[in-house]
Formats: structure tokens, C-alpha cells, sequence
């Protein structure tokens, strides 16, 4: 039976979860007020917080000085280009070994999730004398590619982790109905992990979207994302901290939205089969 729980025991729950709510999103919130401070009212100190000129120069000149929907649309083809992608190759992958385990299923998801824990400038210098080779520096194919790959073990794990609570009595069913193997992932085990599948992929835009390490050191014009978009406002000159928080503002909105609306299925998706 479930623990009942006071009035009082609720409101503390209550109050504790906004204040760590407001400590998590404390960052955001401070660079969105920011962005509408003056640059001498930006690094006043002590701060100032609600009291102050509101302004939107700032927003201005970060459109007057650069073309935000070329980094924006850099940003959604790299995202949704290399999580789509991914998916490609990721449901095969976790159906097979959901469906049809080895002795040695557990052991490549491991060495799959091992590669997560290996620093990304590890591997910078190779990678990037590849793609240099193969003129595919500052091109979306190259980024998609690459965030694709390093994306493609949490895709994989999501994904193992849904197809295993799929009975798999059903497939077999379809099986017997003279469902092949491609009809058997694309009509049957498809669609009912569809929930599992947005969850996955919204997460992996999400991660994609944020990705800066890489974007940085592949690109400088014609594919740079939005993270290029807030480097270019640190300058030798030093940081305008208004322009930049107007910048990140910006590049943080469309991410922000997303997660908002899809807040349901992106718990669902981290939690999904931890408990039952």
C-alpha cells in the first residue's frame, strides 16, 4: 500500500521541489535577464536583479551583427539529421538484441556504453585529420556523422531498454502470420514503441542541439550551429556579458520550447524501466 503523507509533509515536498527547481534553473534565468540589461548594468556589482532599464539593443545588435536563421537552420539539420540517423541504425541493433541475445549482448552494450566515457578531445586529432583528408570539414554531413556516432549508445541502450518490455509473444504472432523480418520491425515492433521512440528522439536532439565541443573544432562558417553563434560574441576585446546572454537567449529559446511541450515523454523516456 502506498505511504499516506500529510498536509505538512506535502507543502515541504512542495517547497523543496520549486527550490530545486529554481536552483537548477537559476543559470537560465539569469542569463535571460541579462540579455535585457545595458552592458554597464550587466556587470554592476553588487548585481542588480528586477530594477533596471529593460532594453532589447541587445537582441539588435546580435541580429544587426549576425545571420541567427543560417546558424538556427545549421542547428536543426545537424540535431534532427543525426538523431534521425541514428534511429536508423539503432533499431535494428536494440531489436536484435532485445529479441535475439547472445552470450555476448551484455558485453557490447557495455563496450558501447564504455565509449561514452572516453573524453571526446581523445580522439579530436584523428578525427579531424580524416575529415580534412576527405574535404568534409565544416560540412553538415561531417557534424550529422559525427554526432550521430556519439550519440548512437544512449540511442541504442533507450531503445534495448523499450524493446524488452514488448511481449515478445506478439512478434512471434506476426511471425506466424507470415510477417518477414523487415515487416516484423517496421509494422509491428515499430509502432508499438513509438512512445519509446519519441522519448529517444527528443532527448538525442536535445543532446545534439547543445553539443559545442565538436561544433567548435569542425566548423567555422557554413555549418556552424548555434554554439558557434554564442562563441562568435567572446572576443579578444573581451566578453560583452549582455550581447552574449542575448545570444545564448537565442539559441537556448527553440530547446527550451521543445522540452517544455515534450516534458512528459522526456521523463517517461529517462525513467522508463526503472520501475515497474
Amino acid at each position: 500500500m502506498a505511504r499516506k503523507t500529510t498536509t505538512g509533509q506535502r507543502a515541504l515536498i512542495t517547497v523543496a521541489a520549486w527550490g530545486i527547481g529554481l536552483l537548477i534553473s537559476f543559470p537560465i534565468i539569469w542569463t535571460i535577464l541579462t540579455s535585457f540589461k545595458t552592458e554597464a548594468t550587466a556587470i554592476a556589482s553588487p548585481p542588480v536583479w528586477f530594477n533596471f532599464d529593460w532594453t532589447l539593443q541587445n537582441y539588435i545588435d546580435v541580429n544587426t551583427r549576425s545571420d541567427y536563421l543560417r546558424y538556427f537552420w545549421n542547428s536543426v539539420v545537424i540535431a534532427v539529421g543525426s538523431t534521425l540517423l541514428g534511429l536508423a541504425v539503432a533499431i535494428p541493433a536494440a531489436w536484435s538484441m532485445a529479441f535475439q541475445p547472445t552470450k555476448n549482448t551484455k558485453n557490447v552494450l557495455m563496450w558501447m556504453l564504455s565509449t561514452k566515457m572516453m573524453p571526446a578531445v581523445g580522439v579530436l586529432v584523428p578525427v579531424y585529420l580524416g575529415l580534412r583528408s576527405m574535404g568534409l570539414l565544416d560540412t553538415r554531413i561531417a557534424l550529422v556523422t559525427i554526432m550521430m556516432l556519439m550519440n548512437l549508445p544512449i540511442i541504442v541502450w533507450m531503445l534495448f531498454t523499450y524493446f524488452r518490455e514488448i511481449p515478445g509473444e506478439i512478434l512471434e504472432a506476426a511471425r506466424m502470420d507470415g510477417a518477414n523480418l523487415r515487416n516484423e520491425i517496421i509494422y509491428v515492433l515499430t509502432p508499438m514503441a513509438v512512445p519509446g521512440i519519441a522519448s529517444t528522439l527528443l532527448l538525442n536532439v536535445i543532446l545534439a542541439w547543445n553539443e559545442a565541443f565538436w561544433t567548435l573544432n569542425l566548423t567555422t562558417t557554413n555549418a556552424a550551429p548555434l554554439t558557434a553563434f554564442i562563441a562568435s560574441f567572446s572576443s579578444p576585446q573581451g566578453l560583452f556579458y549582455a550581447k552574449l546572454s542575448a545570444a545564448s537567449t537565442m539559441a537556448i529559446a527553440p530547446i527550451l520550447i521543445l522540452g517544455w511541450f515534450s516534458q512528459k515523454q522526456l521523463v517517461r523516456g529517462l525513467t522508463f524501466g526503472a520501475v515497474k
